[in-house]
C-alpha cells in the first residue's frame, strides 16, 4: 500500500511530503487548492506522460517519489524478472527534466516506463470523475466481467492462439498475393530465363573476349612489333643474344682475374638463358598471331549478345547477368512450390481456427457464469445508494469476428425507475447515477483485483445528503481490506475517514504554493464544519460536524 509521497518542484508545489496509513483516508480542500496537482504528480509515478510545463518556474526538473509497502502482495517474481532488488519498502521515483525527458527508478534501479507501469498497475488504481465516462465503453464493461469471472489464464491462452492465428493468416495472405503476382509474371520470367540460359554466359567471358577482340583489331601491328623484338633479341650480329654470347666468352677468358663475388659468368649465363626463353616464347606468339576474320566475327557477335543483355537488364557486368539468371531460376522453381506451401499454411489455419473457437467458447462460458451475479450485486449496491428501483442487465452477445478479447460483446443496460426499459448506461444515467454505478462496480471489483490501494478522485460528483453518507459507508467498507484514499467535497464522506488531510494554497512574497497537512481532531472538526456551512462556521455547523464524525464511527 502507499506509505509515503514526496513531491518537489511540480506546478505549485515546491516541496511536499505526506505519509499515508492503511484504512480510509480522505483529502479535502477548496476548489483550486491543488488536490488535482497532487494527483497529477502521483500519476507520473504510475507511468503517465511527462510534461516539462509541469516543472515549477525557476527549476530544471521536478521529482515525485513514493514508498509502497509490499509486505503482503507476493511481487517478488516481478522484481526477479526485471532484475531489480526486492525490498518490502519499495521506493518508486520519477524525474522530469526541462527538455521533457524523464527518468524512472524502482529502488534506485533505472527502469523503462513499461516496467514502471507493469509494477504500479499492481499497486494502485486511481478513479477520477472522468473515468466514469468509461462505463459506456463495451471494452471497459468486458473488463469488469473478466475481472469478476477471473478469466486471466483463459484470456491469456486465447490471445496466444489468436496471435498465432492472425500471424499464420497474414503469412497465408502475403504468400497468396506473392504467388498470384509471380504466376502472372511467369511467362515473361520464363522468356528472360530462356534467353539467358541460351546465352550460356560464363564469369570471365566478357573480359577475355574484349581482350581477344582488341588483339584481332591490331594483328598486323602486333606482328610487326613482335618481329622487330625477336630481331632485336636474336639478330645476326647486332642482336642482344649474340652480343651476350660474346660477352660470356670474354668473361671465360679472364674469369680467374675477376673477384669471385662478382659472379660475372653465372649472371651473364643466367641472363642469356632468360633471353633465349623469352625469344622462343615471342617467336611462338609471332607464329600464332594471324588475322582470322571468322574468329573476329564470332567474338564481335558474342560480345554484342552480352552487351544487348546488359542493356536490356540495366546492368554493367556478366556477374550481374548471372545473378539475375540464378534469381529467375529460383523464382520459377519457387512458383512451383507455392501451392504446397499454401496448402501447409491452410492446414495450420484450420487447426488454429478450431483451437481459437474452443478457447473463445471457454471464455464465453466463464463470462456467462457470472452475469447474474454481477447484475444482482450491482442492484443491491445501487439500492443501498438510494436507487431503489434500479435494474441492471448484462448482455453478452457473440461477435461476427474474432477479437483480441474473444468473441463476445458486452452491454451493461441500466434503468433507474420502475417499469423503465433498461438501456445503455450512457443513454439514461445521470451524473449522480453514473457516480453511484462506478462506486458500486469498484466495490464489486476490489475483491477480485487484489489491488493494495484505490484512490477515489471526486467520485461523489452529483450526489449529496443521505446518498453521500451511503457512498462514504461503502468506501469505508472497502477500506477494511484495501487502502482507500478519497478526494471529496462532501462532509458526509469526509467524516467517514480514519485520517483526514487538508490541501491548501499559501502565498509568499514571490509565489503561491500548495501544501497538505494531516488534520488533528479539532482541526478536522472545524474543516468538516466549514464544508457544511462555509468559512467561520457557526456553533450549529460545528455541532453538526461533530455529529457526522460521531455517527461515522458507529
Amino acid at each position: 500500500m502507499l506509505r509515503h509521497l514526496e513531491i518537489r518542484n511540480y506546478a505549485l508545489i515546491e516541496h511536499l511530503e505526506i505519509d499515508f496509513s492503511n484504512g480510509f483516508s480522505v483529502m479535502t480542500g477548496e476548489t483550486g487548492a491543488g488536490k488535482s496537482i497532487i494527483m497529477g504528480a502521483l500519476s507520473l509515478v504510475l507511468g503517465q506522460r511527462a510534461d516539462a510545463k509541469s516543472i515549477q518556474e525557476g527549476y530544471t526538473k521536478c521529482v515525485v517519489e513514493t514508498t509502497f509497502d509490499l509486505s503482503f502482495y507476493h511481487l517478488e517474481e516481478f522484481f526477479e524478472e526485471a532484475d531489480i532488488d526486492f525490498e518490502k519498502q519499495c521506493i518508486i521515483r520519477r524525474e522530469v527534466h526541462a527538455n521533457s525527458k524523464s527518468r524512472a527508478f524502482i529502488n534506485d534501479t533505472p527502469v523503462t516506463l513499461q516496467q514502471l507501469k507493469s509494477l504500479t498497475e499492481k499497486l494502485i488504481d486511481i478513479h477520477s470523475q472522468h473515468e466514469s465516462l468509461l462505463l459506456s465503453e463495451s471494452s471497459f464493461q468486458l473488463d469488469i466481467v473478466d475481472s469478476v469471472a477471473a478469466t486471466k489464464s483463459e484470456l491469456a491462452h486465447y490471445q496466444e492462439v489468436y496471435k498465432q492465428f492472425k500471424d499464420t493468416k497474414k503469412a497465408y495472405e502475403e504468400l497468396s498475393a506473392k504467388a498470384e503476382q509471380w504466376k502472372s509474371e511467369r511467362d515473361y520470367d520464363q522468356f528472360q530465363f530462356n534467353q539467358l540460359n541460351e546465352a550460356g554466359l560464363s564469369e570471365n567471358e566478357q573480359t577475355e573476349l574484349e581482350t581477344e577482340l582488341d588483339l584481332l583489331n591490331h594483328t598486323e601491328e602486333v606482328k610487326t612489333e613482335l618481329s622487330a623484338i625477336v630481331t632485336y633479341l636474336d639478330g645476326d650480329e647486332t642482336g642482344i643474344q649474340p652480343q651476350l654470347t660474346k660477352a660470356l666468352q670474354a668473361v671465360n677468358r679472364i674469369d680467374k682475374f675477376l673477384p669471385a663475388e662478382t659472379h660475372a659468368h653465372d649472371r651473364i649465363e643466367s641472363a642469356l638463358i632468360d633471353l633465349k626463353d623469352l625469344t622462343k616464347e615471342l617467336s611462338e606468339k609471332l607464329y600464332d598471331t594471324d588475322f582470322n576474320p571468322e574468329r573476329k566475327q564470332f567474338v564481335e557477335d558474342r560480345l554484342n549478345t552480352i552487351y544487348t543483355l546488359q542493356q536490356k537488364h540495366h546492368v554493367a557486368t556478366i556477374t550481374e547477368l548471372l545473378e539475375l539468371y540464378h534469381n529467375l531460376e529460383e523464382k520459377l522453381l519457387q512458383i512451383e512450390a507455392f501451392d504446397n506451401e499454401l496448402g501447409e499454411l491452410q492446414k495450420q489455419i484450420d487447426k488454429l481456427l478450431q483451437q481459437l473457437n474452443e478457447a473463445a467458447d471457454q471464455l464465453t462460458q466463464k463470462r456467462k457464469n457470472v452475469l447474474t451475479f454481477i447484475e444482482q450485486e450491482l442492484i443491491d449496491k445501487l439500492t443501498s445508494l438510494g436507487i431503489s428501483n434500479a435494474r441492471i442487465l448484462v448482455e453478452l452477445t457473440p461477435t461476427e469476428n474474432f477479437l483480441p478479447s474473444g468473441k463476445d460483446h458486452v452491454d451493461f443496460l441500466f434503468a433507474a425507475n420502475k417499469n423503465a426499459t433498461p438501456q445503455p448506461i450512457a443513454n439514461v444515467a445521470s451524473g449522480g447515477e453514473m457516480s453511484r454505478l462506478m462506486l458500486s462496480i469498484k466495490s464489486l471489483l476490489i475483491n477480485t483485483s487484489g489491488l493494495p490501494t484505490i484512490i477515489f478522485d471526486e467520485i461523489d460528483t452529483g450526489v449529496s445528503g443521505e446518498i453521500a453518507h451511503k457512498m462514504g459507508e461503502i468506501m469505508r467498507q472497502i477500506s477494511n481490506n484495501t487502502q482507500v484514499i478519497a478526494i471529496t467535497h462532501l462532509p458526509q464522506i469526509a467524516a467517514k475517514g480514519t485520517a483526514h488531510y487538508k490541501v491548501f494554497k499559501q502565498d509568499n512574497e514571490k509565489t503561491t504554493q500548495t501544501h497538505i497537512v494531516l488534520l488533528k481532531p479539532q482541526e478536522r472538526l472545524l474543516e468538516i464544519a466549514e464544508m457544511l456551512s462555509g468559512k467561520n462556521p457557526s456553533q450549529a455547523a460545528i455541532d453538526n460536524a461533530a455529529e457526522l464524525i460521531k455517527n461515522s464511527k458507529q
